[in-house]
């Protein structure tokens, strides 16, 4: 588990975090929602430790951030992972090679133990036909996968990501959402996703958080989302003319289910 306790954060005079305090649970996709502008990327980032808070602490499964020595940080940031917007590969190494890569750097293993957890990993995301194949030869939605390959490379305890789906077609992006949900409750992982795509909320948004305007204005599920009376997050969530339609669909549901009791 991580959690945030009264994170407030300033970037040049002006306050971009509000006393955010959230808890994101072990084996489950946890989401942080908002618009753009909102600070959900700060909050992320220093969540991750990128950035260093003015106020507050950040505790992994109860070791506080800013307590922590040298050696301590490094040991627990290669218990994360980290899934970045643009994939991040490097154009010049393979699918195999950008696997590898953590493993090179990070790992005590021999070269035969890295050859065979990358190759694990990669057919872990389906693409054990592609592992010789450069980034420029491979789909955008490929490219994702090749970047989840290498984030759990070194089986982390905390996998952040940011904007996965980001850039990708409606389909492939469930799939992306699928594999990320699936590796986290098939390896336990306390997953951080920062999104703005609906459809990831919907699909595989077991604990959300929503900030606004550098606050936490709520938090909850997929399930109890459209119930919400957070006036700020409803103009969020129900922006689109679809999504009012399921809200008032489900509304009509659970007055039904009321009158019914």
């Amino acid at each position: 588990m991580i959690e945030a306790k009264n994170i407030s954060k300033w970037f040049d005079g002006q306050r971009i975090l509000y006393d955010v305090s959230a808890k994101f649970d072990t084996g489950k996709t946890n989401l942080i929602i908002g618009q753009s502008g909102s600070g959900k990327t700060v909050f992320m980032k220093c969540l991750v430790g990128l950035l260093t808070p003015e106020e507050g602490e950040i505790l992994y499964d109860g070791r506080r951030f800013r307590d922590l020595d040298n050696n301590q940080k490094r040991e627990l940031r290669s218990e994360i992972g980290m899934l970045f917007q643009g994939s991040a590969l490097f154009d010049t190494e393979t699918v195999l090679g950008n696997v590898m890569f953590p493993l090179k750097m990070f790992s005590d293993m021999s070269h035969a133990e890295q050859l065979e957890r990358a190759h694990f990993c990669i057919k872990r995301v389906g693409l054990s036909h592609a592992d010789d194949k450069y980034p420029s030869e491979i789909s955008g939605g490929m490219q994702k996968r090749v970047a989840i390959a290498r984030a759990i490379a070194l089986n982390p305890k905390y996998l952040f990501c940011d904007e996965p789906n980001s850039g990708l077609d409606p389909r492939t992006s469930i799939m992306i959402d699928e594999l990320l949900s699936d590796i986290t409750h098939e390896y336990n992982i306390t997953t951080i996703i920062n999104t703005h795509d609906m459809n990831s909320v919907l699909g595989i948004g077991e604990h959300i958080v929503f900030i606004n305007k550098g606050r936490c204005d709520w938090t909850g599920d997929d399930k109890n989302i459209f119930r919400s009376k957070s006036e700020s997050l409803n103009d969020f969530v129900f922006a689109s003319k679809l999504f009012r339609e399921v809200k008032l669909f489900l509304e009509r549901e659970y007055e039904a289910e009321e009158g019914d009791k």
